[in-house]
């Protein structure tokens, strides 16, 4: 996958600016006592399709939660649509995926703290 041209990363930055704002507003209807994040977004070339990448905090379900998300894609994308008319011709396609990133790092550090509490073998 290329690198994104300004075009794409200005509209992403829109459409990221206005679904933070929708799932602030909105969010606790969606997912009830999580906290929604957009943490990425990344738009097709033509514009056409959205890839929305959300991270889920002080909830323990953030796959259903995501699930919930998807299954009012098209309620979420009037929305935006509404938000958004003046700044775009067309609204794009959602894809909402989970942004694991945070549970990653948890992980990890996990891992390393493992190591660094395991004995050093002599060299």
């Amino acid at each position: 996958m290329g690198t994104e041209s300004k075009r794409q990363q200005r509209f992403a930055g829109v459409i990221q600016e206005d679904l933070a704002a929708l799932f602030q507003r909105d969010g606790n209807s969606w997912a009830p006592g999580a906290f929604i994040t957009v943490t990425k977004v990344r738009v097709t070339p033509d514009l056409a399709i959205a890839r929305i990448y959300l991270s889920f905090l002080n909830t323990k379900t953030a796959k259903e939660d995501l699930k919930q998300i998807q299954s009012r894609t098209s309620e979420i994308r009037y929305k935006l649509g509404v938000r958004i008319k003046n700044q775009a011709r067309i609204v794009p396609e959602l894809d909402f995926f989970l942004d694991d990133t945070n549970e990653y790092v948890e992980h990890m550090d996990k891992l390393f703290e493992k190591i660094s509490k395991e004995p050093r073998q002599p060299d």
